[in-house]
Formats: C-alpha cells, structure tokens, sequence
C-alpha cells in the first residue's frame, strides 16, 4: 500500500482526507499516462449516491480532460459495472467514486486497468508521486484537450450482459430487495424485474446522505424484520457501491458470503463446474464453512483479508469462486470483481434449478459463533514478535482443538491488534478473547 492508495483506491471524509485538489491531480496523471501516445485516451467515471460524488467526479474528468482524455460519464452505478464495461467497451481505464459501505460523508476512488483489474501498484505509486509534486506533466493544448460525455447507454449494455450471462427465469419469485440508498437503486429492481420476479423494494430513495444509513449489507436488521412479516422467497441486501451482498432467508435468518461460497460451491461442484474443486476463502471465514467443505470433498485455500487477494489467487491458479465472509464474492469465469447482482442472480439461479429453499440449500453449514476484539498498541510489530504472547494463544489454541480457532493479526491501516476466536458458544468465545486481550493490556504494549 501507498502514501494514499490502500487495497481498495483512496479513501477519505471528503474535502477533509479526501479533497477536490487530490481527484482533479489523479484525474491528471490517468489522462496523460493514456494520451502519452498522441491518442485521446478514453477513461470511463462512475460513482454512487452520496453528496460529494458530483464534486468528485467533476474533479476527476476536469482534471482527465485538461491533460487530453475523452472522460464518459456512467452517472450513478455498481462498482463492478465499470469494471465490465471497461472491458466490454475496450476503455483505456476506469475510475469508480465510491466509499462502499462507508458513511456518506466519507468518499473514495477506485482506479481500474484497461482489463477491468484494480490498477497495478507501480502506477498507483506514479500517481501519487505527481499528488505530492515529485514530477511535472505538460497540459494538452488545442485541439489535444480532451471532452465530457455522458454515456447514456453504458448500463443498459451492462444490465444486457447480466441477463444473458444468468438467463434464469425468475416468474414465481418473491423477492425484497434493500438498496442501501446507494448504487444498486440504479440496476437491480430493474433486472429483477425483467428477469419475471416480483420485486419489492426498500432504502430505494436516495438524497446523497442516506446511503448506509441504518440500511444496506452492513445494517440489515430492517430487511430481516420485513421477511419475517412478509412472504417472500429471498431478501437482498446490497452495500453502497453495490458490489457486496448479504442474503436473508424466509424466515429472516442472515447468510453472509460464508453461506453464499457454501451454496454455490456446492452447486458448481454438483455440475462439474467448479474448476479444480477449489473454493477461495481468506482468512476471516468461519470454521464451520471449513468443515462443511471438507464434509461435501470441496477444496479450500485462504489468503489474507482483502478481495484483491482473493482475486489474485483466482486469476494465478484459475480458481472460480472464492470471497470474503463481507458478501464479496468474485465468480472468475465471468468477472474480475465482486458484484452483488451478478451474486444475488446466481444464489437466485441455484434456488431455481434445485427447487429449494435457501434453509434447505445451506444444510449441513454450522456457522460457529466468532468474536473480534481490537487492542490499540503501540507497535503492531512487537507485539506479535513477544514470545509470551505467542504461548498464551497457543494455549487457547490448544484448549478450543478441532471446535474452534484463534487468529489474531494486525490492522493494515490503524494500530491495532484483532484478536477473533470462534467456539461452540458465544461464553467461550468471550472466555478466549479475554484471555489474549487481557495479557496484552497488563503488558501495555
């Protein structure tokens, strides 16, 4: 990770740790470093809901445009919608405004490669080079200044390829969908919808500073309320920028992405499509998905936390499956990212062609109560290097054996220590946590 870039673009509270001067600088080295070969590079801008897009966005073409790219703007739009589209429509780059599941009145940008990728560290870091003033790029004069234009068609040809790709039939569904006032207001009713379900809607009227609030994949408890008063078949809970999804049962029990890799992990495997039987996980998956996998002969490989982890093991070994315990599920033979529609079609898509329920689909999946604890400390580094400490999480690594684990690792981006245990009870993993969190407090760390 960079100065500004972490693994998921630059994020900030807008025009605090994020500002105009900072969008307009990145927009500028991404339009000269695509126009450097004479040609008008053509850079694609999405963003989601939130208030400060439209300042952002503007930031980015103005900045894009000055140094010669043709800039289209997608408008409101999932994050994994640039991301095909760039690929689709052989744009140069793409950049996606967006904070995610953040609050609104944080923001953030995501740069894409010309194959829809996160973009490579070595440009990331030129970029923030240019951002800090260490190098200087000529401005496009004349006829070589670049255009805005506002790309009507762009989701329409996204939300095609939906469809093609998952042609399920959906006539008969009765499904709640909660769009997190963000992103998926502008595509996923709609493909729903045209599928032949019958879509309910909520969190579906956004106004720049609802996005997330107390709704969406991080909040869903309205979405559980609603199924457990209503008849629907499925709810659908998206966060901001619409490439995560978390599901809910009929009877309002939520399935995060453990569930979702379990399902459709077996499904694939069940049609001899589950490319070398392998299901990527990172390391904060429950160890009920772990057994569960092993007891239906599924394969499994862990990286660390992080969806561009998740993906780099899948594009290295063509593995396609694998995500995050956050419902960001990456399906590699079709996408180079997490889509929460393209997710939500497919658990939509196993439901039909097996004719169960999701209680019926996510048998056989014991979900372990986990806890997780973070331990402001000093220095990250010492305190995992200290061999005391390391003999006290052994010792409740020892005592949960094969009906529980221990993981405790440092944040990447604050100085923190999380400790998670996962055991049969919640009081036990209470009991472990305490044990580790309280060693390291007596020794201030």
């Amino acid at each position: 990770m960079g100065k500004y870039f972490g693994t998921d673009g630059v994020r900030g509270r807008a025009n605090e740790g994020l500002t105009l001067d900072m969008s307009i600088k990145i927009g500028q080295y991404l339009g000269w470093y695509y126009s450097k070969s004479g040609r008008h590079a053509r850079i694609l801008i999405g963003k989601d809901t939130r208030l400060s897009g439209d300042m952002f966005e503007l930031g980015l073409s103005a900045g894009a445009t000055s140094m010669g790219a043709q800039v289209y703007l997608l408008g409101v739009c999932p994050t994994p919608s640039i991301s095909y589209l760039i690929q689709k429509e052989r744009f140069d780059c793409g950049i996606m405004v967006s904070a995610s599941h953040n609050p609104y009145y944080d923001n953030g940008i995501k740069v894409f490669n010309d194959r829809g990728e996160k973009m490579e560290e070595f440009v990331l870091l030129k970029i923030e080079d240019y951002m800090d003033g260490k190098t200087q790029l000529p401005l496009a004069t004349g006829d070589k200044i670049g255009e805005l234009i506002e790309w009507e068609d762009g989701l329409e040809i996204y939300m095609s390829w939906l469809k093609e790709t998952v042609p399920v039939d959906l006539t008969g569904m009765h499904i709640c969908v909660d769009l997190a006032n963000g992103s998926a207001t502008s595509t996923a009713a709609e493909t729903l919808d045209a599928l032949g379900a019958t879509v309910e809607a909520i969190n579906n009227s956004p106004n720049g500073i609802n996005i997330n609030n107390k709704c969406g994949s991080t909040h869903p408890e309205g979405l559980q309320r609603i199924m457990t008063e209503n008849d629907y078949d499925i709810g659908l809970a998206f966060d901001g920028d619409a490439d995560r999804l978390i599901i809910c049962d009929s009877d309002g029990r939520l399935m995060d992405g453990d569930y979702i890799l379990y399902i459709c992990s077996r499904y694939l495997k069940s049609i001899n499509k589950l490319n070398k039987n392998m299901c990527v996980t990172t390391v904060m998956a429950n160890l009920g998905l772990y057994k569960a996998l092993d007891a239906s002969k599924i394969d499994y490989i862990q990286t660390p936390v992080g969806d561009k982890y998740v993906f780099e093991e899948m594009q290295n070994h063509d593995y396609w499956i694998g995500g995050e315990q956050s419902g960001h599920i990456i399906f590699y033979e079709h996408e180079k990212t997490g889509d929460g529609l393209f997710t939500a079609l497919q658990i939509l898509m196993v439901m039909k062609e097996t004719g169960k329920t999701l209680q019926e689909l996510s048998e056989g999946l014991f979900i372990y109560p986990q806890l997780l604890e973070n331990v402001e400390v000093k220095d990250k580094e010492n305190v995992l290097n200290d061999e005391a400490l390391q003999k006290v999480i052994q010792s409740v690594q020892d005592d949960l054996g094969d009906e529980g684990r221990i993981l405790v690792r440092p944040s990447g981006t604050e100085p923190l220590i999380r400790v998670m245990v996962e055991a049969k009870t919640d009081e036990l993993c209470k009991e472990y946590v305490e044990r580790v969190v309280s060693y390291m407090q007596e020794h201030a760390f």
